[in-house]
């Protein structure tokens, strides 16, 4: 069986002509039915939207933002948000498509968006959100060097764009990794 990382990657950034595709793996990585494919789903946390063009687009347009794009055979398969926030870099709108999940594709765009975040802005830590109630997806970063923090901040409740809570107890934890040791491995990928 052939894994998600054996065919060569690319990686670029998002343009305004990507934005619709994007949206689309946003949401199916986090909503509805077709998030339960994959193990990152939220929908039994939030219904609604995670997502909408306008959000993608801000990303893309930002000075100090880039939207990680990844290609595999010339198809969308995940993406990541890198934001310059002075001494660290933000991760964030981190999606794989679900039907690709559990078979490392995340574990090497990761390692990828911490070079480039290494390699253009000379930070020497990431810094992401994650709701705290998603001990599955904390661990996974925990395995990959993050650190929680116990910083939180509380969920927009009562902006849509956010998605529609189905629970009262949401909100966000930092998880911070220092960037500042040895690289993660060579994995194959184009650029």
């Amino acid at each position: 069986m052939e894994s998600a990382t054996d065919t060569a990657l690319t990686f670029r950034d998002a343009t305004d002509a990507d934005v619709d595709a994007l949206v689309a793996l946003i949401e199916s990585a986090y909503r509805g039915d077709s998030s339960r494919v994959g193990w990152t789903t939220e929908a039994d946390l939030l219904r609604g939207q995670r997502t909408d063009p306008e959000g993608v687009r801000e990303v893309v347009k930002s000075p100090d933002s880039r939207l990680l794009t990844v290609e595999r055979e010339g198809r969308i398969v995940a993406c990541c948000q890198l934001e310059h926030r002075g001494a660290y870099a933000y991760f964030g709108m981190f999606a794989v498509s679900p039907a690709l999940q559990g078979a490392g594709l995340g574990r090497t765009i990761i390692a990828e968006a911490e070079r480039r975040a290494r390699e253009t802005w000379g930070v020497d830590e990431m810094h992401m959100t994650v709701i705290s109630l998603r001990e599955d997806l904390i661990a996974w970063y925990e395995r990959r060097g993050y650190r929680r923090t116990g910083k939180m901040t509380p969920f927009p409740y009562g902006d849509e764009r956010f998605g529609i809570p189905q629970r009262a107890d949401l909100q966000f934890e930092l998880l911070v990794k220092e960037l500042t040791g040895p690289s993660q491995r060579d994995v194959p990928v184009t650029r």
